[in-house]
């Protein structure tokens, strides 16, 4: 679908919103569904099925049967089905860009590269089938040990709301390729690209292989609790974590979870103001009002270059033109609901009374044709103290922080002195300097000189309270399988 080609939403609606499951559709067996809305607009797109209990244990016995048959096809044949369904994606991927536009307020603009993100997903993971390797360890004559990679069962993949396409379609594929059946609980602010991914592989998997359950806190709960679920993965806030991880506990099933982040960008004084200036911004994910866990939210600036990074900033920001997010001239999109957008707001109402200072924005857009719709202006908040709220919590908004420096070590003090420890960008021309600053940030994932970008093959995750396991290379893969050790006596029958 060519930007010229772009009629509406409703073309690109899934035929169903219900249950997908046991390779159809199936209605909630409590009947409740919920509405999904437009947050630029408010109008609701659709009524959503919600999975409780109930439909929780009917999907999981489901996909216990698709995985007792996926397990057992070749794994060469399991790459060929994944290379499929990324070829699904791609040929989708504007008309699910646009539904993602329109459910969860990013621009249409960025929501087509996700799709391109979870189609090169599933074909890097398709081509590690064959690496699911085990190893042989010498015990002497008449003896053989060895040991080998078998998939866990029945994995359920809890999603955010951010990124709804590109996680539902790229985080199915490490469990898949690794012969485990999915389940996967989508956000339940933006449910509708899942569901119309389930109509796009429908036939290519078997029955119970892969499952798609809108719902809310209950359904989560009852996956992360389900003695059937092998083992279950969020992305999601460090509360929403330790919620799963209680109810993971009572089956000790494995967690991996990637949680939230107050993220630090470290400029040193040898860096040139413009780049630095040019890398907060593009840190902060404007385009998706700051809504990303890796966001560098906290600035902290050397002060013999604060005063001429600030003077960047404003012509900066000005390439992110808040709009309707349908729209493909749009920049910068709306928050995913009300709620969200009034806590948001809470932040920047704090900000003005701690005695921040704003260098853009500041403020909701409630004019014209945004006035019905979740929208705040790209703001910069300077002169920011430790003790401020913006300074020690993650907003997930369009919120940067400001912090000027000159000691290096107390600096690094403020930088992990938070709970949260996902990513870390630093920002020098000493390689020696900025590497030595790697090495002392307590971060998961740290760019030099670089920000935002996540790299296919290179492990993603974060350490204390941002998450637990690695994502987006190879450790993944493994993670969905466990190890069995055989010894066979060969004199031994």
């Amino acid at each position: 679908m060519r930007d010229t080609e772009i009629a509406s939403v409703e073309a690109c609606m899934p035929r169903q919103c219900g249950l997908w499951y046991d390779g159809g559709w199936h209605a909630p067996r409590d009947g409740r569904h919920a509405p999904t809305l437009n947050p630029a607009t408010g109008e609701e797109l659709a009524e959503v099925a919600e999975a409780g209990a109930a439909d929780v244990d009917a999907a999981v016995a489901a996909a216990r049967a698709g995985f007792a048959t996926w397990r057992d096809v070749a794994p060469l044949e399991r790459a060929r089905i994944l290379r499929e369904i990324a070829a699904r994606l791609r040929r989708h991927g504007d008309e699910l860009a646009l539904l993602d536009a329109a459910n969860c307020g990013n621009p249409y603009t960025e929501m087509r590269g996700d799709a391109g993100i979870a189609a090169a997903q599933m074909e890097f993971f398709a081509g590690l089938v064959t690496e699911m390797k085990g190893d042989t360890i010498p015990m002497g004559p008449d003896r053989l040990n060895m040991s080998l990679r078998e998939p866990l069962g029945v994995v359920a993949r809890i999603l955010a709301f951010n990124h709804p396409f590109m996680f539902c379609g790229g985080k199915m594929a490490a469990p898949l390729a690794a012969g485990n059946a999915v389940i996967i609980k989508p956000p339940a602010q933006a449910p509708l690209s899942a569901l119309r991914l389930a109509e796009l592989v429908e036939g290519l998997l078997p029955a119970g292989t892969f499952s798609v359950l809108p719902g809310g806190t209950e359904a989560g709960a009852a996956l992360a609790g389900h003695p059937g679920v092998a083992k279950v993965t969020l992305i999601g806030s460090v509360a929403a974590g330790r919620a799963v991880m209680r109810a993971a506990s009572d089956t000790i099933k494995p967690v991996l979870l990637e949680l939230g982040g107050k993220n630090a960008l470290i400029a040193y004084p040898d860096s040139d103001p413009e780049r630095v200036a040019d890398a907060l911004v593009r840190g902060m994910n404007f385009g998706w009002c700051g809504q990303s866990c890796g966001s560098t939210s906290r600035g902290f600036l050397h002060a013999d270059i604060h005063d001429a990074v600030l003077a960047h900033l404003p012509a900066k920001v000005a390439q992110y033109r808040p709009g309707l997010p349908t729209d493909p001239a749009t920049t910068m999109g709306a928050l995913v609901s009300r709620a969200h957008f009034e806590r948001v707001m809470g932040f920047i109402d704090s900000a003005h009374a701690e005695g921040a200072r704003a260098i853009t924005g500041g403020h909701a857009l409630t004019e014209g044709a945004l006035g019905r719709g979740c929208f705040i202006a790209p703001t910069i908040f300077a002169d920011v103290t430790p003790q401020m709220r913006i300074a020690r919590e993650e907003i997930f908004g369009p919120v940067l922080a400001l912090r000027r420096w000159t000691e290096e070590a107390e600096m690094l003090e403020e930088v992990n002195g938070l709970e949260l420890g996902l990513t870390c960008a630093i920002w020098s021309r000493d390689l020696a300097t900025a590497h030595r600053a790697a090495g002392r940030v307590e971060a998961g994932f740290v760019w030099i000189n670089e920000v935002g970008r996540h790299f296919l093959g290179a492990p993603f995750g974060g350490v204390k309270q941002s998450g637990i396991g690695r994502e987006e290379g190879i450790g993944e893969l493994m993670s969905f399988t466990h190890e069995k050790n055989i010894h066979i006596h060969l004199a031994g029958q």
